[in-house]
């Protein structure tokens, strides 16, 4: 992972709540992983996501339309690169900001084209494990009149918009961060994580 580019990562996320950077990872891993998504896709494995946690999620359509799967170790070299990079990420926020972050979780999204997620914050009402959300894209020749664009809200009441352009990676602060992806004319591919602390669940 590029050290400047790691650096201005951490800075924008302690100042703003939230930070982009543009082909932070190799390229060819990038296309490694838009074509492990597009198999998983075929093959099947990528289920309708749910909107809340455990036995009180529920698959619906007027606020979520993505496809998903979990990341587990030993499911691809391409996967199990990525995690390895993002744990190298975890440790690197850890010693900026001291954020106490234990784990990385993330799963590959299909957006199937129109489909959307619409605005929300990433921590569960119950869980506050969740602490800073990444997001990355796999998307190749991604253009602005495709739409697709992961839309933040800042807490100043600005707007900003990050395209899903293969090889960017989206950070923000999931307690406080409310955000939508808005719908696109072409499929969207992206990975979409949480680095997360020790925390308190209610049962």
């Amino acid at each position: 992972m590029n050290e400047l580019s790691l650096h201005h990562l951490i800075d924008d996320l302690a100042a703003k709540g939230w930070a982009q950077r543009h082909l932070i990872l190799p390229q060819a891993l990038t296309r490694e992983l838009a074509a492990e998504c597009r198999k998983r896709a075929h093959r099947g494995e990528l289920s309708a996501a749910g909107v809340g946690r455990g036995s009180a999620q529920q698959l619906q359509e007027g606020i979520r339309g993505d496809h998903i799967q979990w990341l587990e170790p030993g499911q691809s070299e391409a996967s199990d690169r990525y995690l390895e990079l993002m744990d190298e990420l975890r440790l690197a926020l850890n010693r900026a900001l001291f954020l106490g972050l234990e784990d990385f979780e993330c799963h590959f999204a299909l957006y199937a084209p129109g489909t959307f997620y619409l605005r929300h914050l990433d921590r569960f009402r119950d869980d506050d494990r969740r602490t800073v959300s990444a997001v990355f894209y796999l998307n190749e020749d991604w253009q602005a009149e495709q739409g697709g664009a992961l839309r933040l809200y800042p807490a100043d009441g600005s707007e900003h918009e990050v395209l899903p352009q293969a090889g960017t990676l989206a950070l923000f602060l999931s307690a406080d961060m409310p955000h939508e992806v808005l719908p696109a004319t072409r499929e969207r591919l992206s990975l979409t994580g949480w680095f997360r602390r020790r925390g308190n669940e209610v049962w």
